[in-house]
C-alpha cells in the first residue's frame, strides 16, 4: 500500500494525476494500439493532455456544475476528457458508444450537457441528428477524418481546443493548477448511468473523495502494483471500467491498454499479457465457447487430448488441487493462446456467471473471482479472497462495506441491503428515486440473496422482481437456469419462461458463429441466422444441450419446451440493456405470441415481422418457429395439470 498516493491530500482525480506526473513523469500510464502499433503515453503526457483539454473547455465557458458528455470507443482521449472535465469542476457523463439517437438524446437533455467530446465522424453524426437537443454548446471531435464537410458552429477539433488552451496558459501559466486546486473531495465528479433494466437509466452522482476511498478499499482486497497491465475492453460508461481505468489506475499507477478494435481484442490481449483483467460474464462465456469451437476444427487426437485434459483438470479442481499433467498437456498452452499467462487476478461482474463457466476457467488456472455491486455503490464491494473460491457465491465484502439480508424466508433468502464509503450522493435530479432506494443510509439493492452458513460467502440469486413461481407453486430463478444454458457453445442467449405458467420453457438464441461452423462441418446447408435457427439438425443439437442442463436440475425446474428465436436479442431493440442484461418485460411483451403458442401446445408459431438494422434499413422476416417438446416432458406437464 506504500506505493499508493495519499488520497486524503490528493482527493480528486486531477490532483492524483498531477502528483503522478510530478513524481513519475516518464513512467508509462497508457498504451493505445493503432494501425498495429502500440503508442505509449507517460504520466507527463497524460497530465499535459488533461491540462490542455481542461483549460480549453474553461475558455469555452464550461465550469463548475456543468456536464461534459463523452461518446465513443475506449480510447485515451475519452479518459483525458473525463479527468479534464473534473479538473474544471464539471461532471463527466459517459454515453455508450452504440447508443442510438433517442438514448443519447434522453441522457444529454436530462443532464443538460454543455460540451460533448466525441470520438469521430460516426459519433458526431449521431449528435448532429439529435434535433430535440438544445443544451449542447460545443462538440469536440478527436478524429478529424471526414469532418471537413460539416459547418455546424458547435463543432471544434480537439487540436484547435488545445491551441486555444495554450494561448490561455501563455496569459496565465498557473491557470491549470489554480483550477485543479479548487477541486474538493465532495464535488460530484461522475454522473454514471444505471443499467436501466426496466426504464430509462438513472444518473448516479459520484463524488471524487468517496469514489477514491472505495477504490482504495478494493485495492486492499485485491491489490495492484505500479506497472501492472490492464486491458480496457468493457464500455467506459460502465461503473466498473470507471473503477479500473480511471481511479484504480491513478491510485496504483497501473498501465491501461486500449485495443485497436473489439475484433482484435483477444490478439491484443495476448500481446500485452495483462496482470489482471475484468471481463463481463458474456465475454467469459464467448471465450469458453470459442475454445470449444476451435476444438471442433482440430484433429481427433487433439480433441481427445482436450477432453482428457479437461477431465483431469475438473477432477483436480473438485479436490481443491491443480493437475500438473492437465497443465502440461492442455492448460499452459491454452492460457498462452488466450493471453492469460501473466494473470495474477481475473474478475467478472455486472451480471451473474454460471458455475460451469466459472469452473472451466478455474480448472484452466485462471485466477477468476466473482464481484458484486451496484453503480450506486461505486461498483463492486464484494470479492472472493485468495483461494477461497465458491462457484455459487460472490465472496466477502470489502473492509469498507457492510451487507445485511432483510426479511429472510425460512431458507434465509431475503433482500440484500448494503452501505460503503463510496456510496453515491443520490440520483441526479431524482430525489424521489433516491428516497426509494436509500433508507437510513442503506442501499436497498432489489437483489435476493443469502449468506452461506458453512463459509459466510454472499450468494446472489436474482433480482427479487425476476424470481418467479409457476402456477403450481414451484419457485425458480430464471437467471440461474439461463446461465447454465449459456455455458453451451451453441447458446448465445436464453430467456426462461414459466412465471404463473404450469411448467418451464425457454426461448433460445443460437450462437451463430459456432452453429454455422458446426453446420459446415456436418455439411448442412444454410443461408442466414433465421434460416439456420430453424433447421431440424440445429434443433436436435440444442435439444441435447438442454438435456444436459436438465440433468443438473430438480425435475420441477427442468425445461419442458423451447423455441429457437429467428433473431438475436439486441440492445438496439430494447431487449437487452447496454451491459447485456435481459429486459424481461420488453421480451415478454414483444414475443407474447411465441410465449402463448408454447403454452397453448401449438406445434409451431407463424412469424411475419420487420427488423430494423443500425443503419435504419429494414428487413421482413417470414418464417414458422417450431415449438420443440423435450423427451419426458409430458409426465411433468401431466403432473402440473393435475395439481
Amino acid at each position: 500500500m506504500s506505493n499508493y498516493c495519499d488520497i486524503k491530500v490528493h482527493d480528486t482525480f486531477p490532483k492524483i494525476l498531477r502528483y503522478n506526473a510530478q513524481n513519475w513523469p516518464n513512467e508509462i500510464a497508457m498504451r493505445e494500439k493503432e494501425y498495429g502499433i502500440w503508442n505509449e503515453f507517460t504520466w507527463a503526457d497524460y497530465n499535459e493532455e488533461v491540462m490542455l483539454l481542461s483549460v480549453g473547455m474553461h475558455a469555452l465557458g464550461c465550469g463548475k456544475g456543468d456536464t461534459v458528455g463523452l461518446l465513443g470507443k475506449n480510447r485515451p482521449e475519452w479518459v483525458w476528457g473525463e479527468v479534464a472535465a473534473q479538473a474544471i469542476g464539471s461532471m463527466s457523463m459517459g454515453i455508450y458508444e452504440d447508443s442510438l439517437g433517442p438514448e443519447a438524446s434522453y441522457l444529454i437533455n436530462y443532464a443538460e450537457t454543455k460540451v460533448v467530446i466525441a470520438e469521430d465522424e460516426e459519433q458526431v453524426d449521431k449528435l448532429l441528428e439529435l434535433e430535440d437537443v438544445t443544451s449542447i454548446k460545443h462538440i469536440i471531435y478527436c478524429d478529424p477524418r471526414g469532418m471537413r464537410k460539416y459547418d455546424d458552429p458547435r463543432l471544434m477539433d480537439h487540436e484547435d481546443l488545445k491551441e486555444l488552451a495554450r494561448k490561455e496558459l501563455e496569459k496565465n501559466p498557473k491557470l491549470y493548477d489554480e483550477l485543479v486546486d479548487m477541486g474538493k473531495a465532495d464535488d460530484v465528479a461522475i454522473l454514471c448511468t444505471t443499467s436501466g433494466t426496466t426504464s430509462n437509466p438513472k444518473l448516479t452522482m459520484l463524488q471524487s473523495g468517496p469514489f477514491l476511498d472505495h477504490s482504495l478499499a478494493y485495492l486492499r482486497a485485491d491489490g495492484r502494483e505500479p506497472g501492472d497491465n490492464y486491458v480496457s475492453v468493457l464500455p467506459l460508461p460502465w461503473i466498473m471500467e470507471q473503477v479500473y481505468v480511471v481511479s484504480q489506475a491513478l491510485i496504483a499507477r497501473v498501465i491501461v491498454n486500449f485495443v485497436e478494435e473489439p475484433e482484435t481484442m483477444m490478439a491484443d490481449l495476448r500481446e500485452i499479457g495483462p496482470s489482471f483483467v475484468l471481463l463481463a460474464p458474456r465475454v467469459w462465456e464467448n471465450i469458453a465457447a470459442d475454445v470449444r469451437a476451435r476444438m471442433m476444427d482440430s484433429t481427433k487426437f487433439k480433441q481427445k487430448m482436450f477432453e482428457w485434459g479437461m477431465k483431469l483438470g475438473m477432477e483436480a479442481l473438485d479436490r481443491g488441487e491443480r493437475s500438473k499433467l492437465a497443465d502440461f498437456i492442455l492448460f499452459r498452452a491454452l492460457r498462452d493462446r488466450l493471453g492469460f499467462t501473466n494473470l495474477r487476478s481475473a474478475a467478472t461482474g455486472g451480471a451473474a456467471m454460471g458455475p460451469d463457466t466459472f469452473r472451466f476457467f478455474l480448472a484452466m488456472g485462471v485466477p477468476l473471482k466473482q464481484l458484486y455491486g451496484q453503480t450506486e455503490m461505486a461498483g463492486a464491494y464484494t470479492i472472493h479472497r485468495g483461494d477461497d473460491i465458491d462457484f455459487d457465491s460472490v465472496g466477502f465484502p470489502f473492509d469498507n462495506a457492510e451487507i445485511k439480508i432483510i426479511n429472510p424466508d425460512e431458507e434465509g433468502v431475503g433482500e440484500i441491503v448494503s452501505r460503503n464509503s463510496g456510496m453515491f450522493l443520490g440520483y441526479y435530479k431524482n430525489e424521489e428515486a433516491t428516497k426509494e432506494d436509500v433508507r437510513d443510509g442503506w442501499m436497498y439493492t432489489g437483489d435476493a440473496g443469502y449468506f452461506k452458513k458453512e463459509n459466510g460467502h454472499l450468494v446472489v440469486i436474482d433480482r427479487i422482481k425476476d424470481l418467479a413461481e409457476t402456477s403450481t407453486g414451484i419457485r425458480f430463478s430464471p437467471q440461474f437456469i439461463e446461465n447454465k444454458l449459456k455455458f453451451s457453445p451453441f447458446v448465445a442467449e436464453a430467456v426462461i419462461l414459466g412465471k404463473d405458467r404450469p411448467y418451464l420453457s425457454a426461448m433460445i438464441c443460437i450462437r451463430f458463429s459456432i452453429v454455422s461452423k458446426w453446420c459446415e462441418q456436418n455439411q448442412i446447408a444454410f443461408t442466414n441466422y433465421t434460416n439456420i435457427s430453424a433447421l431440424p439438425p440445429v434443433y436436435e443439437q440444442v435439444k441435447r444441450e438442454i438435456e444436459n442442463v436438465n440433468a443438473t436440475l430438480p425435475e420441477a425446474q427442468q425445461i419442458q419446451k423451447f423455441v429457437l428465436l429467428y433473431k438475436e436479442l439486441d440492445a438496439d431493440d430494447g431487449e437487452l440493456t447496454r451491459t447485456r442484461k435481459v429486459r424481461r418485460k420488453v421480451v415478454a411483451e414483444k414475443y407474447a405470441d411465441i410465449i402463448d403458442a408454447i403454452y397453448e401446445d401449438k406445434p409451431e408459431v407463424h412469424i411475419d415481422t420487420l427488423i430494423t438494422f443500425q443503419d435504419g434499413s429494414k428487413s421482413r422476416i417470414v418464417t414458422d418457429l417450431k415449438v420443440e417438446t423435450m423427451d419426458g416432458a409430458t409426465s411433468v406437464q401431466t403432473k402440473a395439470a393435475a395439481e
